[in-house]
């Protein structure tokens, strides 16, 4: 169930003469959310060891291990290029379609399913799903099919208008599995009395990210960018799928270890060009000094305005308290989460099947035989960069060939 990815490469690699293989599909058409990938590009996956890849799947990334060991980023590249699809990297790792076209990655898979004689039908929604003696019984819009084994790559929440509408994971708990609570991950935050709205646009490099429920609960890492209401960006991407409504972010433009020689620093210039404006001073930091960052004046305004010290302040009339909230808020600003933007906004699901009940050598239930589960609709989400396709392809690929091994034809 699901002509996705994880659906068309389960499919394609667990094709054996003598079976049938059927991929049910809602939409008109197979592939709706992998066509948006990386906004029509396709980030099929990323560079690097396999190994390095773990870390980037939150606290589920062990889960994954035999899969993406299995079949690894180097795997997903040489399949595409002995289809005739190049694939290139770009400055950070990130690797593309050689034609930077979704439709082209796509139109592999479908190829292939139509060589392999491998039926898609779409315009099959599945209305319930039950269990028999000999499997299981999917009843769709367009008729009712069934068979003793079903995967299930229905995808997760998010982009519901592709079709990952989250109707997986109701199959699954009809079948008796249990689902984490489900969100939307890889996606914007939107702040509560935003300073930065006629700030939208602007971007920062790998800032450090520090996230509070009462205590600190997650620390992160890089890049972000002003929106109109709030924070986006790689770095508040990756972190969001910890992030909930009425949490604290703390954004340092200044690493904190630095504190003490930005406000010797600050103490220093106070005293030997006591004249000179703040806002000047600071626009003119050295880099080499308390950090790598240069600031704007645009930025350093609107700081100075938050830490409630005036524009046109000189620097032998910063107080002590002006300067502690100052360095406060460049080494630590907070601002308080609204809300996480929904499964529009959202680049995948946070939440799912939980792995606890999915074997992971080889995707399939441990508690029903013949059901696998593979791709999104498991509690599994990955950073921006190409490492959710990524974990579709390989759990994938785990499934079909155990597929392959435990299912023969007779």
């Amino acid at each position: 169930m699901g002509a996705g990815p994880s659906g068309l490469f389960c499919a394609i690699n667990s094709f054996q003469k003598g079976k049938r293989i059927l991929i049910l599909e809602k939409k008109n058409s197979p592939g709706h959310k992998l066509l948006i990938s990386g906004s029509g590009q396709c980030n099929i996956t990323h560079a690097g060891e396999i190994s390095d890849f773990l870390e980037h799947y939150g606290d589920h990334g062990r889960f994954l291990r035999p899969a993406l060991l299995g079949f690894t980023n180097c795997d997903l590249i040489s399949f595409f290029a002995r289809s005739g699809l190049g694939m290139v990297q770009e400055k950070g790792g990130k690797v593309f379609p050689e034609s930077m076209q979704s439709r082209d990655v796509l139109n592999v898979l479908t190829a292939q399913c139509r060589e392999l004689g491998i039926e898609i039908k779409c315009g099959q929604a599945a209305r319930s799903i039950s269990r028999i003696e000999d499997g299981v019984l999917v009843s769709c819009t367009g008729g009712r099919y069934r068979s003793r084994l079903l995967v299930i790559a229905t995808g997760g929440c998010s982009y519901p208008a592709t079709g990952s509408s989250g109707d997986g994971y109701g199959f699954a708990r009809i079948l008796g599995h249990s689902i984490s609570d489900i969100g939307p991950a890889l996606s914007p935050v939107i702040i509560k009395d935003y300073p930065f709205s006629d700030l939208a646009g602007l971007s920062f490099s790998d800032l450090k990210l520090s996230l509070y429920r009462q205590i600190k609960i997650k620390e992160h890492r890089g890049d972000i960018l002003f929106t109109h209401d709030g924070l986006s960006g790689p770095g508040i991407l990756d972190l969001s799928r910890y992030i909930r409504a009425g949490d604290l972010i703390k954004i340092s433009f200044i690493p904190e270890e630095k504190r003490e020689e930005l406000e010797k620093w600050l103490v220093e210039k106070s005293q030997n060009d006591g004249g000179k404006k703040l806002t000047t001073a600071l626009a003119g930091m050295p880099l080499s000094l308390p950090t790598g960052l240069q600031l704007s004046i645009r930025l350093t305004k609107r700081l100075l305005q938050i830490s409630g010290i005036a524009l046109d302040l000189q620097l032998s009339q910063l107080t002590r308290e002006k300067r502690n909230r100052l360095i406060d808020n460049l080494t630590g600003l907070s601002l308080v989460v609204s809300d996480v933007c929904g499964f529009n906004a959202a680049m995948c699901t946070r939440g799912g099947v939980l792995t606890a009940e999915v074997d992971p050598k080889t995707m399939q239930s441990r508690l029903v035989q013949g059901l696998y589960l593979v791709g999104e609709v498991l509690d599994i989400d990955g950073d921006t960069g190409g490492y959710n396709l990524q974990a579709a392809f390989s759990t994938g690929m785990l499934a079909a060939r155990s597929i392959k091994s435990t299912f023969k034809p007779s």
